[in-house]
């Protein structure tokens, strides 16, 4: 049986949540709205009660002295909206309702621990589903709506946007995943199909790279199943593999008179920051290029380890999810470092076009710099605070010619003992993976942030950004 429960503000009580839409709304120059009210929805499956349901709404879904909520009431109906159509149900001529859930397979952090309240309370159930609706009041017309839903209300990398008349166990019970062995007939192919094979997987590979893998399929006399293309795409990535910085470059220098130098430069990165690091050999530099984040003394007993990475194409396709997870990156990295370093603070460097740059100029694609700002701010706060990590100190810049993409530098610092600082592997180990459940959304990720951005990487990139799911750390 499925139970809907929704839980609101009371109305003599402000709504911080609606409040910051209708926030966000006036900054897309979206003048009809006057008000938002936020609806967090709850979909249970399960052979219990309704008595059952009010005590779970009672003890773990609704606060009853700031919260107003109804349980069991009639199940809604929603139609998946097509991209780019009506995105609300028109309650009247000043009033719209946008639903939004997260697409299946993407990971529901609230899922997991709604569930585990319920069990705690003594209740089995099968399944719990969380949506937001938000009540818009204002005369809005179809096309503010639809620039809303996209651009504020939902994420339409992890998220869908429903209205209407869908029946609700749709929703709920998506159909089963059921695996298919995919072979890529490379071997049969051209140049010419090679290359439109890579930008159709969107593996970011170029045609040198394309016909390297088929010349080793041809070698083995077999197709390479889509996984192992993908692994390949990923390894051999610009982010992953550092193609720019470790090739050969000819460099021209103009020196006086019209004379000029010329140089090879084989594998930038070591000719120049690796090169001059081993020069300097600073004792107090424990660890360098070597481990997930560099280390350097701190005390005769404990040393300090810093790691800092750019989530620049994330952040600027999905600003939230793309920080977020960035801070995240540098977290797992100082916790991967030697045997492992408590995190202790977080950092961050961001660069945006000015806020207020006027909307009207806006190119296509993107997204307007105020909400770009508003999201990478958001996620590398919320992710840290929800760790107990505090980001201690960061830094803001300004100047148009970030507006295509932002520059946004996440880092962590942790410490460790002086004898924790290295790790080897020997034959026979195990690998014990440990984290958060995944889910289908960061798919692409590396080769995603390997391209260049275009006004389309908002929609073809979608999957590309990975939804955060941060855990609090013990101690």
């Amino acid at each position: 049986m499925l139970y809907q429960i929704e839980v609101t503000m009371r109305p003599s009580l402000p709504d911080p949540i609606g409040n910051g839409v209708k926030h966000d709304i006036l900054d897309l120059n979206i003048k009809g709205i006057k008000d938002v009210r936020f609806v967090q929805i709850y979909i249970i499956e399960g052979n219990i009660t309704g008595d059952a349901i009010d005590i779970i709404t009672q003890k773990v879904l609704a606060d009853p002295v700031v919260n107003r909520y109804s349980t069991n009431g009639p199940l809604e109906f929603f139609t998946r909206l097509r991209p780019g159509g009506t995105t609300a149900r028109q309650g009247s001529k000043s009033d719209s309702v946008v639903t939004v859930f997260l697409k299946p397979g993407v990971m529901d952090p609230v899922e997991s621990s709604t569930l585990k309240a319920i069990h705690d309370l003594g209740y089995r159930v099968n399944s719990v589903r969380t949506g937001r609706k938000y009540h818009l009041k204002g005369r809005l017309s179809k096309k503010d709506l639809a620039v809303i839903s996209r651009k504020i209300l939902a994420n339409q990398t992890i998220e869908e946007i429903f209205a209407g008349h869908k029946k609700m166990e749709s929703i709920i019970t998506p159909p089963p995943y059921s695996f298919k062995l995919v072979n890529v007939p490379i071997l049969t192919m051209s140049v010419e199909e090679l290359v439109k094979l890579s930008s159709d997987l969107h593996l970011s590979l170029d045609e040198t790279e394309m016909t390297t893998i088929k010349d080793y399929y041809v070698r083995l006399r077999r197709n390479p199943t889509e996984i192992e293309l993908e692994t390949i795409a990923q390894t051999w990535s610009e982010h992953c593999k550092h193609k720019t910085l470790m090739g050969r470059i000819e460099y021209t220098e103009s020196i006086y008179h019209g004379m000029s130098r010329k140089e090879t430069i084989d594998n930038l990165l070591k000719q120049t920051v690796m090169k001059v690091t081993n020069e300097l050999n600073k004792p107090w530099c424990i660890s360098v290029f070597k481990d997930n984040a560099g280390i350097i003394e701190f005390d005769k007993n404990n040393a300090v380890c810093f790691k800092v990475e750019t989530h620049n194409h994330p952040s600027a396709i999905e600003p939230y999810g793309g920080a977020g997870t960035g801070i995240g990156g540098v977290i797992r990295d100082c916790l991967g470092c030697g045997l492992g370093a408590k995190p202790i603070m977080n950092t961050d460097v961001f660069c945006f076009a000015p806020p207020d740059f006027p909307h009207r100029k806006l190119p296509a694609g993107v997204l307007h710099p105020k909400r770009v700002m508003k999201g990478v701010v958001r996620g590398v706060r919320d992710y840290g605070n929800r760790m107990g990590i505090p980001t201690s100190n960061g830094a803001l810049y300004f100047d148009n010619r970030y507006l295509g993409n932002p520059l946004v530098y996440c880092g962590t610092i942790g410490i460790m003992p002086r004898t924790k600082c290295f790790k080897h592997s020997d034959a026979g180990d195990l690998i014990l993976l440990v984290g958060g459940r995944t889910g289908r959304d960061g798919i692409h990720g590396v080769t995603f942030a390997s391209l260049e951005l275009t006004d389309k990487s908002e929609m073809i990139s979608s999957g590309a950004v990975k939804y955060g799911f941060p855990r609090r750390r013990n101690g």
